[in-house]
């Protein structure tokens, strides 16, 4: 592996091929792909801090409650399908890279928040804490790893993005 004068970036020499940039920072990454990366951070990092924050109300050890309104119990997939029609809204009219990064946060955070309470969802009751609850958890553990996955091993250099269009 021959490092390029940037440290940020490690040129990969197959041999007989040109040699592959790998991005080693989240700026070195396509604003594209950047957005892509942001919301499979965000909903990995959302998923494990629902889970968290939803244990400890459970046990009653967080100080904090459920939301409520009107003594109904608000699940918060209902945060995350407004998040998600949200973002959808802005995606259709904004095109900027800036936007890229701010929508896939949202993008990632929104599908957490909907993933997470896939179980209930399907059984159209509250089985967050029953067996059928695995479901959720078995749900975004594939989405974390699917899309993980994806995105490292489809990685295309800019170089040979530019030449090919």
């Amino acid at each position: 592996m021959k490092t390029s004068p940037d440290s940020s970036v490690h040129d990969l020499d197959a041999g007989d091929g040109p040699a592959r940039r790998r991005p080693r920072r989240l700026r070195d990454v396509s604003p594209t792909r950047r957005g892509l990366v942001l919301a499979w951070w965000a909903f990995t990092v959302t998923f494990g801090g629902l889970r968290l924050l939803t244990w400890l109300i459970h046990v009653n050890a967080s100080g904090v409650g459920n939301v409520s309104a009107g003594g109904v119990h608000i699940h918060h997939y209902v945060w995350g399908i407004l998040l998600l029609m949200i973002v959808g809204a802005c995606g259709l009219v904004e095109r900027s890279p800036r936007w890229h990064l701010w929508m896939g946060l949202a993008y990632g955070v929104g599908m957490a928040l909907v993933i997470d309470e896939t179980a209930n969802l399907i059984d159209l009751k509250d089985v967050y804490w029953d067996k059928a609850g695995w479901t959720s958890i078995a749900a975004a553990l594939l989405i974390i790893a699917v899309a993980g996955s994806l995105l490292a091993l489809t990685h295309r250099d800019r170089e040979t993005s530019k030449k090919v269009s």
